[in-house]
């Protein structure tokens, strides 16, 4: 397992490491409405294997929010990101609400 993507092409190779990689998370996690990503330098980790991830994020979740859906539209969103902006297939999204705010 790597903590970068690596994308080879026919032109060169595309290095993405693994601070990109969280911050598209953080950013396809938090278009959720009632989901905050706290801190995100220690709650999202990416790991990449054979050209597909595997995300395990831990989260905030505004007080109210049916969780079932907020943990189904962030897992969405999160696989969407990353397999549009990254060419990458995501093997599965793992949330842990830590905390209502």
């Amino acid at each position: 397992m790597s903590d970068q993507l690596v994308i080879t092409e026919p032109e060169g190779t595309v290095c993405v490491p693994a601070a990109t990689l969280a911050r598209i998370v953080v950013r396809a996690a938090e278009r959720a409405d009632g989901a905050r990503v706290r801190r995100p330098r220690r709650g999202v980790d990416v790991e990449v294997a054979g050209g597909s991830a595997t995300v395990t994020l831990r989260l905030a979740a505004r007080y109210g929010t049916v969780l079932p859906q907020l943990a189904e539209e962030v897992q969405g969103h999160v696989a969407s990101a990353l397999e549009q902006m990254c060419g990458v297939e995501v093997r599965s999204v793992d949330l842990a609400i830590e905390e209502l705010v």
